[in-house]
């Protein structure tokens, strides 16, 4: 219809985490064409769009302010507007605002891509050595109550590679706590400002990573710890036979008793089944 305006696009742009040099050609030619940048803090974007040589305008966009920014979001994408959306560093929505934009971009019918770029997770995961093939990102840990409790208790049998996030004064209580669960000899890597001139990558186990972090005067920056996955324990025949045993003496029949603990115990069942059979003869 005549004077219908085609919705616009949200663009999520990843930003540097650190180094400057590693914003993308094609982040910086986005910055520099866009309508609008909502920001999460319209004073470090500054920064990069000065380096960039940008005079694109801005919004600021963070926790406190997002809801009463999305209106303004929605009607600049609605006029056709290309709106930038940046974090302090890294991608938008992880671990930073942006998920509710992306919300209301979808709803005002805007297109929404992304320009991909650098990641503390996949950095840090890369650095530390330890399998990349499946980690699990958990962010900050919650500050106390039983939300700390469950985060912490998760990662005691967590087999995938944990990546989190720590504030600098946060991070000795999180090691501490961490070595109080899980076996203080598993590994991990504290990786301190990432990409930046001071960059540091400690190595050790849980227990020396608490020990060496509190004798630390000051610690500044970005922190990223990354946990090694625990080690699953060898699966006990013996325990599963008498745990099928006694839903058998229950009225569980034996097939049935079998298959539920193989699958709880990771025993196989033909052995299972071998020795229950066995122990009736």
């Amino acid at each position: 219809m005549p004077g219908t305006t085609k919705p616009g696009t949200l663009i999520l742009c990843a930003t540097p985490i650190g180094n400057l040099g590693d914003l993308s050609d094609r982040a910086a030619e986005a910055l520099r064409s866009a309508d609008v940048i909502f920001a999460e803090d319209t004073r470090r974007t500054g920064k990069l769009l000065q380096h960039i040589g940008a005079s694109t305008p801005m919004r600021s966009f963070f926790a406190h302010n997002e809801r009463s920014r999305l209106d303004e979001l929605t009607r600049r994408l609605e006029q056709g507007e290309t709106v930038v959306m940046v974090s302090d560093a890294g991608m938008p929505v992880v671990s930073d605002p942006g998920a509710s934009a992306v919300n209301a971009a979808v709803s005002a019918g805007a297109c929404v891509s992304a320009l991909p770029g650098p990641s503390a997770v996949v950095t840090a995961v890369a650095v530390s050595g330890f399998n990349g093939d499946r980690f699990v990102f958990d962010g900050f840990l919650p500050r106390r109550g039983r939300a700390r409790a469950a985060a912490l208790g998760a990662i005691v049998t967590q087999e995938r590679t944990t990546v989190l996030f720590a504030a600098p004064n946060r991070v000795v209580q999180d090691l501490e706590d961490l070595a109080d669960v899980i076996d203080p000899d598993r590994r991990v890597v504290v990786a301190r400002e990432l990409t930046k001139l001071h960059e540091e990558i400690w190595r050790g186990t849980v227990r020396e990573g608490a020990d060496h972090w509190s004798t630390e005067a000051s610690i500044r920056g970005e922190i990223t710890v990354i946990i090694e996955g625990a080690t699953r324990p060898e699966p006990d025949l013996a325990e599963a036979g008498e745990a099928a045993q006694r839903l058998i003496d229950q009225g569980t029949a034996p097939s049935d008793a079998v298959r539920q603990v193989a699958a709880g115990s990771g025993v196989s069942r033909r052995e299972l089944y071998d020795l229950i059979i066995k122990g009736r003869d």
